[in-house]
């Protein structure tokens, strides 16, 4: 699979923002049918940094309730959390 639909959007929210500064972890929303080497081997390849380790978090579809009512449903998604060696970052996440 190509790196350009494993790899999603970069999560742009405060908790990625801190991680990014204090850890060197940067987060991606990812294909669902990607695992943690597949994940790896397309951030290494579409930013050409060193990728330490990859941790993977599953968020399951949930169905949508008002006044005990299903309305709907909420989507799922899966997101990577990639903390890259020492002295390297991608520069897409400078300035966000």
């Amino acid at each position: 699979m190509d790196y350009s639909k494993i790899l999603l959007k970069p999560v742009v929210s405060e908790k990625a923002n801190e991680a990014k500064e204090q850890s060197n972890h940067v987060s991606f929303y990812v294909h669902p049918d990607t695992n943690k080497i597949e994940v790896k081997k397309a951030v290494e390849a579409a930013f050409d940094v060193k990728v330490e380790s990859v941790n993977i978090v599953r968020k399951q579809a949930m169905p949508r309730k008002k006044f005990g009512r299903v309305t709907g449903r909420i989507s799922g998604y899966k997101k990577a959390y990639v903390k890259l060696a020492q002295g390297d970052k991608i520069e897409i996440f400078e300035g966000v």
